[in-house]
C-alpha cells in the first residue's frame, strides 16, 4: 500500500515503514448509486493507536468507519482497495464474517442480545464450535476485564444483560467484541447515549485497551478526541480535509477548514 502522496490536501503523519493495521487507497461509497458518500480516500491507521474521525454530521465519518468491516454491504455500493495484512478484503471473495471477527464494532446504542451476560459473550465462540466450559470461562472473564467491567458483572453472569446500565451494557458490548480476539476495534459514537460518569469510565477502557488493539473511533465530540485519541482525522463533504496528531490538529491545523470547525465558525 503506498503512501499519500505530499502534495495531498491533508497532511499524512506516517513515515513508510511504520507498522499499520488497516488502510484504504482511492475509496468511494456510493448510496443509491448516486449520492457519493465517500470521495477517493486514502488512509492508514497506525497499530495499537487510537484515531479519532471527526467532522460535522453527513460528513462521511460514520460511514467510512463502517465500510473499513463492510458494514455497508447491503446499503452501499463501495469500491478500492481496503488493505488488511495485504490483503484486499473489499473483494467480493471475502469471507465476510470473518473479516467482522478480526475487525470487531461497536455501535451508538449499546445492543446487548437478550441474553445472559455469559450468553452473550459466548454466543459467538459457540457457533465456532468452542463448547468447553472450562474455555468460555476463561474467554468470558478476560474479555470482561479487558473491558473493565468484571468486576462489577462477575456476581451476575447469569443475569439478563437488559438489566445492566447503559455504561455496563456498553462495556459488555465491547466484550463480546474482544470475545473473539479481533485486532481491530470501530467504535461509532460508542458514549453518545451514556452518562459523563459512564462516558468518563469508558475512555479510560478504550485507553487501556489500546496497549493490545488498535482503535478507530467517531466522535462528535471533540473534547472526547482530544482526550483519548493519539490521531485525529477531520472529514468534510465526504473527503478527508486533514490528517494528523491529535495535539497537532487541535492546537496547530494545517488547513483553515479544519480551525474553522475546531472554533466553531463552520456552516
Amino acid at each position: 500500500m503506498k503512501n499519500i502522496n505530499t502534495d495531498e490536501q491533508y497532511f499524512y503523519p506516517f513515515e513508510a515503514n511504520e507498522p499499520m493495521a488497516i488502510a484504504t487507497e482511492a475509496l468511494n461509497v456510493y448510496y443509491h448509486d448516486e449520492y457519493h458518500a465517500i470521495n477517493d480516500t486514502s488512509l492508514q491507521f497506525k497499530q495499537n493507536q487510537i484515531t479519532a474521525l471527526i467532522g460535522a454530521s453527513g460528513s462521511g465519518k460514520s460511514t467510512y468507519l463502517r465500510s473499513l468491516n463492510r458494514m455497508n454491504d447491503e446499503v452501499a455500493k463501495v469500491t478500492g482497495t481496503i488493505d488488511y495484512h495485504g490483503v484486499d478484503i473489499n473483494q467480493p471473495d471475502i469471507d465476510v464474517y470473518e473479516v467482522r471477527r478480526r475487525i470487531g464494532m461497536v455501535f451508538q446504542q449499546p445492543n446487548p442480545f437478550a441474553k445472559s451476560i455469559y450468553d452473550n459473550i459466548t454466543f459467538a465462540l459457540k457457533r465456532r464450535g468452542i463448547t468447553k466450559k472450562a474455555a468460555l470461562d476463561e474467554i468470558v472473564e478476560t474479555s470482561l476485564k479487558q473491558a473493565a467491567v468484571w468486576d462489577q458483572l462477575k456476581d451476575k453472569l447469569h443475569q439478563s444483560a437488559l438489566a445492566l446500565s447503559g455504561g455496563q451494557q456498553q462495556r459488555l458490548c465491547i466484550a463480546r467484541a474482544l470475545a473473539v480476539k479481533p485486532e481491530i476495534l470501530l467504535m461509532d459514537e460508542p458514549t453518545s447515549a451514556l452518562d459523563p460518569v459512564s462516558t468518563a469510565q469508558l475512555e479510560q477502557t478504550m485507553k487501556q485497551l489500546r496497549e493490545q488493539y488498535t482503535i478507530i473511533i467517531v466522535t462528535h465530540n471533540m473534547q472526547q478526541a482530544a482526550r483519548v485519541s493519539d490521531y485525529t482525522v477531520f472529514f468534510n463533504a465526504g473527503q478527508v480535509v486533514e490528517y494528523n496528531k491529535t495535539n497537532k490538529i487541535f492546537t496547530r491545523p494545517k488547513i483553515q477548514l479544519t480551525d474553522d470547525y475546531l472554533s466553531g465558525n463552520f456552516g
